[in-house]
């Protein structure tokens, strides 16, 4: 094996660095070390601060061999991973608005602060299909349920975002949209007919690659109907190669998933998925596991034949030409102070209230937060939002565990829920059910009014089957929490 052979196949590595509260970026510095000296072929970056991922994006430029793609999973904004850049509503919001130019300037205003930080590729837009109530991944990631409308919202995102020279990604190949289980968690297993499949849930991707999308991911999802070795489709040559490839006439990026979710590693190595990955038609491979052992196992299959030497020097042909087309230009459009107060009036917009209208709020407002997600995926969201923006407005808002004789104005209860992965499940705890209804009775018991508050996927505070005046705020991010911190307080003006 030629050091030029290993060489190529670590372009095919894409590591996931992970900032910490604790250290930022600093405990991934042997990783970064390792995979530069490797020469892989980008990185995706998880949390961080605006100007810290800005220097660290450049800082890896400069060392790498070749361009690197730096990619980010940005479906909701720029401030969706990163403090001090805009978030922005998930995209069923935003589609609900009726309103393409406002899903174009979403894209825009997304890619133009990823490229002021260094960050040239999107890991969005979801083109899966929102089909089923008991889908646990898919949620308000999605653009809706009609195959020919989400196609045409994603031709615009995907034209939009690449207009600005970030690479678009069109996600989840062949389409999540009807799975059950979390692959995060496992395999999941999708029985629709082939010609169902084709006719519906491809159409969101058809579109995409008729825009010109750089990348698609694949799915972590077995579709026995397209591959009878019930191949996850991030292994499955049926799908890669023969449908996406020859069939859909994809000629760009084609990127895995995860490759630690547990659905591709049911029962091999990271490794030996990764693998199966490349020949079954990955041109890249993000979260690649141990790189080391990632990059000996794909020597070895070259070597003995597993692994043609073609397919692999197509991939880095492909992984080079977008590198290249993404190198940033000096006079790139920065975000203007229109586009982030736009930004900003979004999340404001999407906010829905039920069962109204909303009572005037005391001056002093009690906030409890019932968390249906946790940590879940090992992430902490901050709770803080709704509270931090009323007292912003001058209200004296206060986190509390349950209502108490300090104020006399109606109880504010927020509620986390949402499909988050690694969740795995589409229905409330039985525990967060009754310390909502606890909450209830001891607001009532004070006389006092209720107002709920939905931080995730509407569907889920429909479940507690309650009707006091409801705030619909889509999700839980922190610009999510901070609108509907805003909406409770609307109801003072004339």
């Amino acid at each position: 094996m030629s050091e030029q052979s290993r060489r190529d196949l670590a372009q095919l590595l894409i590591p996931v660095l992970r900032w910490t509260p604790s250290g930022g970026f600093a405990d991934t510095r042997p990783l970064i070390e390792q995979a530069l000296a490797l020469g892989v072929g980008g990185f995706q970056l998880v949390g961080g601060e605006q100007d810290g991922v800005r220097a660290l994006a450049k800082e890896l430029q400069l060392k790498s061999r070749q361009p690197l793609l730096i990619a980010a999973d940005l479906e909701r904004g720029a401030g969706q991973q990163f403090a001090g850049a805009t978030g922005l509503p998930p995209l069923a919001a935003i589609t609900a608005l009726d309103d393409i130019e406002a899903l174009r300037r979403a894209a825009r205003l997304t890619a133009r602060e990823a490229r002021t930080m260094g960050v040239n590729w999107n890991l969005a837009p979801v083109c899966d299909l929102d089909l089923l109530l008991d889908n646990p991944v898919v949620g308000t990631r999605a653009m809706g349920t009609d195959a020919r409308k989400v196609a045409q919202l994603v031709t615009a995102w995907v034209e939009a975002c690449q207009a600005e020279g970030v690479l678009a990604c069109a996600k989840h190949f062949p389409g999540t949209g009807r799975v059950l289980r979390d692959p995060a968690l496992e395999l999941p297993v999708v029985d629709t007919p082939a010609d169902q499949l084709k006719e519906q849930d491809l159409q969101p991707f058809r579109a995409a690659i008729s825009g010109g999308v750089a990348s698609v991911m694949t799915a972590h999802v077995s579709y026995p109907t397209l591959d009878s070795s019930r191949l996850p489709a991030t292994l499955s040559r049926e799908m890669l190669q023969w449908l996406l490839r020859q069939q859909l006439k994809f000629d760009n990026l084609i990127v895995s998933d995860l490759m630690t979710r547990a659905a591709v590693t049911d029962g091999r190595s990271v490794a030996e998925a990764a693998v199966l990955a490349v020949r079954g038609g990955c041109d890249v491979l993000l979260g690649p596991g141990d790189l080391v052992e990632t990059l000996d196992a794909l020597e070895r299959a070259l070597d003995d034949g597993t692994l043609e030497p073609e397919r692999v020097k197509q991939s880095v042909r492909r992984r080079l030409k977008w590198a290249q087309w993404a190198s940033p230009p000096n006079d790139w459009r920065r975000p203007s102070g229109a586009d982030t107060a736009w930004g900003a009036l979004l999340a404001d917009k999407v906010i829905r209230v039920e069962h109204g209208p909303l009572p005037t709020m005391g001056a002093v407002t009690e906030v409890a937060i019932v968390d249906d997600d946790g940590h879940t995926d090992g992430v902490a969201v901050e709770r803080t939002g709704i509270a931090e923006a009323m007292r912003l407005a001058g209200n004296d808002a206060r986190l509390v565990d349950a209502p108490t004789p300090a104020s006399g104005g109606p109880f504010v209860i927020a509620l986390f829920a949402d499909f988050v992965p690694g969740k795995g499940r589409t229905t409330l705890l039985p525990e967060t059910i009754d310390a909502v209804h606890t909450l209830i009775a001891q607001a009532e018991a004070l006389q006092r009014g209720v107002v709920l508050v939905g931080l995730g996927d509407p569907r889920w505070v429909a479940q507690l089957g309650l009707t006091p005046p409801t705030v619909l705020a889509w999700g839980g991010d922190r610009v999510m929490q901070q609108a509907a911190g805003r909406a409770l307080l609307r109801s003072r003006k004339p």
